[in-house]
């Protein structure tokens, strides 16, 4: 995670244009926000907006370029005899256990492409950064080339996919109980390869 001032500066910016970017978009519809509406909810001047996002469906939901690069980096950074699927666990979950803010522009980025098709697209497209972005940070990790071996694109798709459909699930329920809770219960099923759990069975 960033230590100095103005990185820390500069990911509070980026929360707060995103943050008001699916605020705006949940009530109004994406078609009634601009740009200007945006930045103006978040205290900040359009052309700061186009610092940290190309238009306004990556502010609504895309994934920020600056957090792709952290996550990249964290999980390059795991200690080396950690489980490849226990250290993408750790790098994706811990994000959201640690901030109840990051846990909600999740979530809310899952529920306004569900509520605007218009949006899947952008969404898909920040699922495939995120992906692309892991699977060079695991490739790094593990001495491979992700060009000719697929084990990293293989286990970094598995646990991205997994993490999706837990939201879409606990969208679909009503959010039954907060999003981290459920995301670090997925975690675990995803870490131990996905056996049933004791209690739901018979």
């Amino acid at each position: 995670m960033p230590t100095g001032l103005r990185e820390r500066k500069k990911r509070a910016t980026m929360v707060a244009l995103a943050t008001a970017a699916r605020r705006l978009t949940l009530d109004r519809g994406p078609d009634a926000v601009t740009v200007e509406d945006i930045a103006a909810a978040a205290d900040v001047s359009p052309r700061t907006f186009f610092n940290y996002f190309s238009c306004k469906e990556a502010a609504i939901v895309g994934i920020e370029g600056p957090l792709l690069d952290e996550l990249r980096t964290e999980l390059i950074d795991r200690p080396p005899a950690e489980n490849p699927v226990d250290a993408l666990i750790a790098v994706l979950v811990n994000d959201l256990e640690a901030s109840d803010d990051l846990a909600r522009l999740w979530a809310l980025r899952t529920e306004l492409a569900n509520r605007h098709p218009v949006l899947l697209p952008r969404l898909l497209a920040s699922y495939a950064e995120l992906e692309a972005a892991l699977v060079e940070g695991l490739a790094i990790r593990l001495g491979t080339d992700p060009a000719t071996d697929p084990y990293p694109a293989l286990v970094v798709s598995a646990v991205v996919a997994g993490l999706r459909a837990t939201m879409l699930w606990w969208h679909a329920n009503g959010q039954p109980e907060p999003l981290p809770e459920v995301v670090h219960r997925a975690a675990a099923a995803l870490s131990t390869g996905l056996a049933p759990d004791r209690k739901r069975t018979p």
